[in-house]
C-alpha cells in the first residue's frame, strides 16, 4: 500500500484533536485503556447514563496537558449522543483568559455554549429576561457602545459583550467587578432561564437530557491570588460548590496540581460530590523497573502508524513500517523517548516530517530528540534536580509544590499499573549527561 503524504502530514499535527463523531477521523483513534488502568470514558458515561440519568451529576477529569484528555472527552460526547443525549462540548480556553478567570466567567461561558449549541443544532432559541436586563446594565456602566438589538439571543448578547471587553483589559476588570457579586443570581438565572428551559425543550423532543463538557480548565494559570491560594484552588475549592450547582450533567477538566493539594478532600466534597476525579495517566512505554512495556509499546507504534495507514488493520500496518521509518528500531526509539505522552510523541514525529519525507531516518530522529532534550534542560533550574532524583528513586511525587515544578514542566510523568500510581522521569531527560552525572552521585 502506498503512503499518501499530505493526509499523513495532516494526521500527525500534534495540535489536532481526534473527533470521534467524524467518520473520517474515527479510524485514527487508538484505545489505550488496557494500559492506562481503566476505561475512563466508560466510567464517566456510566455515571450519567446508569447511576444518575434523571439527576444532575458533576464529574472531574484530569491528567497531564497533552496526554489525550480532549480526545477522550470527544469520545464521551459521541457515545452519549448515540444514546440520545444533547451534549455540549467546548474548549474554555477559546472564550476565557486562562490567566485571569472568575467564577462568573466560567458560568457565563457555559451558558453561552449551551445557548449556542441549542440554537445551531436543535433550533431552540432562548430568550432570558435576567440576562437581557443584565446586558443593558453592562452597556451602561461600561460606557462603551455595544451593538445589541433588543430581544437578541442569549449567546449573541454574551458574545458581543465578551468580545468588547477582551479588547480592553480595563473594561474587562470593570465587568468582572460588576459580575462577581452577582454570581448567585447569575447561577439561579442560568439554571432557571437557560438549563431548565433547555432540559424541558430537549426532553419534549425525545432527548434524555443535557450534558455540558467543559474542557481545558486544566490550563488555568497556577498564579497566586492570595498569599495562601492559587487561582485554581480559589476557583475549584473555595468556589467549587457554585460550579457544581448547575442543573445539568457536568464534566469539568481540572488542573492536575489540585490532586496533590492539601485540600484534595475538600475539592472532592465541594465539586465532585465526594467522588474522586478521574485521572488519565501516561501510556507506559516502560514499566517501573525500566524494561519495555510490550503492550504499551505496541499501542504507541500503532498511534504513529495509524496516521499513515488508517484504513488498515494493526497487523497490516506493522508490515509497512519501512514506508514510514527506515527500521523498526527507529519507530521504537521515538516511542520510548516520548515517555508515552501522546502530544510529545506526535510532536517529535511532526518535527521529523518537517525535515525529511518518509521513510524517516534514524539520524533525523536522533537530531530531533537531541533538540527536544536540550529544550527540557534549558528549563531546568539547579534546585529542581534534587526533586527529580528523589522522584526517580522513590517513584512518588509529594505535594502541590513538587507537582508544579516537575509534572507541569514535563520533567516527570505519571503512570498507572496494577500496583497503583507511580512516577517516572521524562526519558529524554534521563538520557542527558547532566542527569547521569547527578544520578551517580545521588545513588552512590
Amino acid at each position: 500500500m502506498t503512503l499518501h503524504l499530505l493526509p499523513f502530514f495532516k494526521a500527525c499535527n500534534p495540535s489536532k484533536t481526534i473527533d470521534l463523531a467524524n467518520p473520517l477521523e474515527r479510524p485514527y483513534y487508538i484505545d489505550f485503556s488496557s494500559v492506562r488502568g481503566g476505561k475512563v470514558v466508560e466510567t464517566l458515561e456510566r455515571t450519567i447514563v446508569r447511576l444518575s440519568p434523571d439527576e444532575p451529576t458533576c464529574q472531574l477529569f484530569s491528567g497531564h496537558i497533552g496526554c489525550g484528555k480532549s480526545t477522550e472527552l470527544l469520545r464521551l460526547k459521541a457515545r452519549l449522543e448515540e444514546q440520545n443525549y444533547h451534549v455540549v462540548y467546548f474548549e474554555s480556553s477559546r472564550d476565557l483568559d486562562m490567566a485571569d478567570v472568575s467564577i462568573s466567567d466560567i458560568l457565563i461561558a457555559i451558558a453561552k455554549s449551551v445557548s449556542d449549541s441549542l440554537e445551531s443544532t436543535a433550533g431552540i432559541r432562548l430568550k432570558a429576561p435576567y440576562f437581557t436586563n443584565l446586558f443593558e446594565e453592562v452597556k451602561t456602566f461600561l460606557q462603551t457602545p455595544i451593538e445589541l438589538e433588543a430581544g437578541a439571543e442569549l449567546s449573541l448578547g454574551i458574545a458581543r459583550i465578551t468580545a468588547k471587553t477582551k479588547e480592553n483589559p480595563k473594561l474587562r476588570e470593570q465587568l468582572k467587578q460588576s459580575l462577581e457579586p452577582r454570581t448567585e443570581s447569575i447561577l439561579r438565572a442560568i439554571n432557571e432561564e437557560v438549563l431548565g428551559r433547555a432540559d424541558s425543550e430537549l426532553r419534549a423532543r425525545g432527548k434524555k437530557g443535557l450534558v455540558a463538557i467543559v474542557d481545558n480548565l486544566d490550563r488555568i494559570a497556577p498564579r497566586q491570588v492570595t498569599p495562601t491560594r492559587s487561582l485554581p484552588e480559589y476557583l475549584f475549592i473555595d468556589r467549587g460548590s457554585q460550579l457544581g450547582r448547575l442543573n445539568c450533567h457536568l464534566v469539568y477538566t481540572i488542573p492536575l496540581a489540585l490532586i496533590f493539594s492539601n485540600e484534595y478532600q475538600t475539592l472532592k466534597n465541594r465539586l465532585g460530590g465526594g467522588v474522586a476525579p478521574i485521572i488519565l495517566p501516561m501510556i507506559p512505554a516502560c514499566d517501573r523497573d525500566g524494561r519495555d512495556n510490550p503492550q504499551g509499546m505496541a499501542l504507541l507504534r500503532q498511534l504513529l502508524l495509524v496516521r499513515a495507514f488508517p484504513s488498515l488493520e494493526p497487523p497490516a500496518r506493522l508490515d509497512l513500517i519501512s514506508e514510514v521509518f527506515d527500521s523498526p528500531q527507529t519507530i521504537d526509539r521515538l516511542c520510548r523517548v516520548s515517555g508515552g505522552h501522546v502530544r510529545n510523541l506526535l510532536g517529535l514525529l511532526y518535527t521529523c516530517l518537517r525535515q525529511q519525507d518518509p521513510p524517516i531516518s534514524r539520524d533525523c530522529v536522533e537530531t530531533v530528540i537531541q533538540n527536544y532534550r536540550e529544550d527540557i534542560l534549558l528549563a531546568l533550574e539547579d534546585h529542581e534536580w534534587d526533586l527529580i532524583l528523589q522522584v526517580v528513586r522513590e517513584q512518588k511525587v509529594r505535594g502541590e509544590q513538587e507537582y508544579q515544578l516537575l509534572l507541569r514542566s514535563m520533567f516527570v510523568f505519571e503512570y498507572q499499573d496494577p500496583q497503583g500510581r507511580w512516577f517516572g522521569i521524562n526519558p529524554a531527560l534521563a538520557e542527558s549527561q547532566r542527569f547521569q552525572q547527578k544520578w551517580q552521585g545521588f545513588s552512590a
